[in-house]
């Protein structure tokens, strides 16, 4: 029998389901000793969560509940999709006839940079003028539409039609435009982006580079309805493990189906407060049609650090007790859920009146300058009076601008409370070991001199000198050596010798031999050009961080996580730029893609989010945690302070995160026709009461309510949280007066 496990956050959901796997592997043990003396798993199963950071994590509690005796392999719905397609790819391109090559899986940003070249010659600057948007942003939601499309199982074909349904007498607005714009008669656009995709599509199948949105389009639109691939699941999983599918795409809905009909084991979980993707993808709705086919239980406890491990695996068949319950930790408890509804109900219904309790405090500022440094102080405080340690805090904001972000890090820090943000992305092009690496590049290879600046130059300098003790070659000399030893040539720029500064001799001995290292290692990769091919591009990035910047292991993790992404992207631009030289009549010469690739990371579309460089789960560890509200909901996690940030801001009625362009058209509950503004408005009060109740379910024991009167743009705050802010403060000064 199937199991459909719901229940509000931190109810002990996953713990439920850990469970479960762990009764199914002692059924299939105890099934195969009885058969045979082999003890391997008579049939196996599909493990699924909703995220990377969620994957790392059960696979981990999986593993500890079974000690080890079967191999967990748990997947995201896209991570599995992507590696099914790529395994009966010979399948898919017998049906339909495809080159026979071996596929490329495409990230965004490549994805972005290959459909604006593709796109550029047939854009008219005309046409994105009258759509009121800029080439960047018009590539990007265009291409959003096939990964839309494709999650919902919709066919590429009918985009023009269900955005022209669907934006009907409305303005064109969500991320395409900065502003609602009006801009008449849109049907021309919808065609002319579907034309796009169109084309895009057949492009890349051509040529075996795969989008997310064509791995989506492929897996559920060919793959699983092939007999031959259905035969293969039937014969590979008879059972499914998937937690929070409240965050699964809608094909991952038909993949389950399949199973279930096909007489395997489910069981899934289901948050009603979850449905942190809805918008990106996600479809919670049509995922929670699975729970008829299932025994519904509801979890009603609060079992956020339990550990489904902790009960001694026995291969055996237990005698009794199955499902013991596991010990609760008080320190992790969630605020009571009569809390959570009355938070819901202050900021959501205007007539609404009641007293907040002391767990609920608020912190005011008239600027947000004002209220940064009040907050990070108000953290300061309460570290250093033992009310919280740094890893019991998380500041949770529905945007986290650069400002922010840099006041929060540097006074905490200042006053040794440690901080780190979550899953931070900023552009790779953003930390100086990568700027001072390109650079390096467009001094080595010929014809690349446009792309070097004298100020780089310095820069390139004091980072590549960086020693053991710090700084060789300092800001001030460097400056005095790109000026007078940095020749400029379009073909090929050089550092000439140190002697051509005339005062030369006031360098010092450390940093004059630090400039002559770097000046001897480039002669020396630049005479392999006379002699032989200069390294490819991965080979000299690697031999440079080896040079100049690895000394033992003193990079910290954001240095090393940067390095190990441009390493990562390289090798995935050179892969990609292969399979184009093989299909493109005139492929670009190798000296244009490597100014193409500097290129694309100095614009920033590149961000440093590398594959993990430390344990799982350990990332803010004794530290504050630093994220939007889309971050930390996404990550799972639990602090017993939360502050949070901007409370009065307009952006929590969308949680902070981007919605899709065109999103709701492509849930499998959509009308057909175009909603109506009482209908967005009801959709964003549900959403905003679904942020609360998660947000609330994750915090044990003090919220901070931080609010400014004025925005960063000096506009004046007015979000739908004011009134719970108020509510607050009336609670605080009538604490005061009694």
């Amino acid at each position: 029998m199937s199991l459909w496990i719901t229940g509000l956050t931190r109810s002990g959901k996953t713990t439920h389901l850990v469970r479960e796997f762990r009764e199914w592997v002692r059924e299939q043990l105890g099934s195969r000793a009885q058969n045979s003396s082999s003890g391997q798993l008579a049939t196996t199963c599909l493990v699924f969560a909703a995220n990377d950071d969620a994957r790392r994590s059960l696979a981990d509690q999986l593993a500890t509940a079974v000690r080890g005796s079967y191999p967990i392999v748990c997947k995201t719905p896209l991570g599995f999709m992507a590696d099914e397609v790529f395994l009966f790819w010979p399948l898919l391109f017998e049906r339909l006839n495809f080159k026979a090559q071996f596929p490329l899986r495409l990230r965004p940003e490549t994805e972005q940079e290959l459909a604006t070249r593709l796109w550029r010659s047939e854009l008219e600057g005309e046409e994105l003028q009258l759509a009121g948007t800029s080439e960047f942003r018009f590539v990007r939601q265009t291409l959003d539409l096939l990964q839309l499309a494709g999650a919902s199982g919709t066919p590429a074909e009918d985009i023009p039609s269900i955005i022209e349904q669907g934006m009907a007498g409305q303005e064109w607005k969500t991320a395409l435009t900065p502003n609602p714009v009006e801009i008449g008669d849109k049907s021309w656009l919808w065609k002319r982006m579907g034309e796009l995709l169109m084309g895009w599509r057949q492009w890349c199948l051509e040529r075996g580079l795969l989008s997310y949105g064509l791995i989506y389009e492929l897996y559920g639109r060919e793959l699983l309805s092939d007999r031959t691939y259905q035969q293969h699941l039937i014969r590979r999983y008879q059972a499914v493990f998937a937690d929070d599918v409240d965050d699964y795409p809608a094909i991952a809905r038909d993949l389950f189906d399949f199973l279930l009909d096909r007489a395997a084991m489910g069981v899934f979980t289901y948050n009603p407060d979850g449905q942190a993707r809805l918008g990106l993808g996600a479809d919670p709705n049509y995922l929670a049609g699975l729970q008829a086919r299932c025994e519904m239980v509801e979890e009603q406890g609060s079992r956020g650090v339990e550990e489904a491990g902790e009960e001694t695996f026995n291969p055996q068949p237990a005698t009794s007790n199955l499902h013991p319950s596991l010990p609760t930790s008080t320190q992790n408890l969630p605020l009571p859920s009569t809390l959570k509804e009355t938070v819901v109900r202050l900021a959501t219904d205007p007539t609404y009146i009641e007293r907040l309790p002391p767990s609920i405090q608020s912190i005011q500022a008239t600027s947000r300058a004002a209220l940064l440094r009040e907050t990070a102080q108000a953290i300061i405080q309460t570290v250093q009076s033992g009310k919280a340690k740094p890893e019991e805090i998380a500041v949770i904001a529905p945007g986290l601008d650069e400002i922010a972000r840099y006041t929060l890090i540097e006074i905490l820090t200042h006053h040794h409370v440690p901080v780190e943000p979550l899953n931070e992305q900023r552009p790779l092009n953003s930390s100086p070991l990568v700027r001072a690496l390109l650079t390096l590049l467009a001094l080595v290879y010929p014809g690349l001199g446009r792309l070097v600046e004298k100020d780089a130059v310095a820069e390139m300098l004091v980072v590549l000198s960086l020693g053991h003790e710090g700084e060789e070659i300092d800001p001030v000399r460097a400056g005095l050596l790109a000026d007078y030893c940095f020749y400029p040539d379009p073909e090929q720029p050089r550092l000439l010798s140190v002697d051509s500064f005339p005062r030369w001799d006031r360098l010092g001995h450390r940093a004059t031999t630090a400039y002559q290292e770097i000046v001897a290692w480039l002669e020396k990769m630049r005479s392999h050009g006379q002699k032989q091919a200069v390294p490819h591009v991965i080979s000299l990035l690697d031999q440079a961080i080896q040079q100049f910047l690895w000394h033992g292991n003193n990079l910290s993790y954001n240095q090393l996580a940067a390095l190990r992404e441009l390493m990562e992207t390289a090798q995935h631009y050179w892969e990609v730029e292969r399979r184009l030289q093989q299909n493109e009549p005139t492929p670009q010469s190798p000296t244009e893609a490597i100014a193409q690739f500097i290129r694309l990371l100095r614009r920033g579309t590149i961000t440093a989010n590398a594959s993990p460089v430390r344990p799982a789960g350990t990332t803010s560890q004794g530290a504050v945690t630093l994220a939007t509200i889309f971050q930390y909901r996404s990550s799972r996690q639990f602090h017993r302070w939360h502050f949070w940030l901007d409370a009065s801001s307009q952006l929590w009625f969308i949680g902070g995160a981007a919605t899709l362009f065109g999103a709701r058209l492509f849930l499998q509950e959509w009308s057909g026709r175009p909603l109506t503004p009482e209908e967005e408005i009801e959709l964003d009060q549900q959403r905003l009461q679904r942020i609360l109740r998660d947000l609330l379910g994750r915090a044990g024991e003090q919220v901070y309510l931080c609010h400014s009167d004025l925005a960063v743009n000096g506009t004046e705050h007015n979000g739908p949280l004011l009134t719970l802010v108020n509510a607050s403060v009336a609670a605080n000064l009538e604490s005061a007066t009694e």
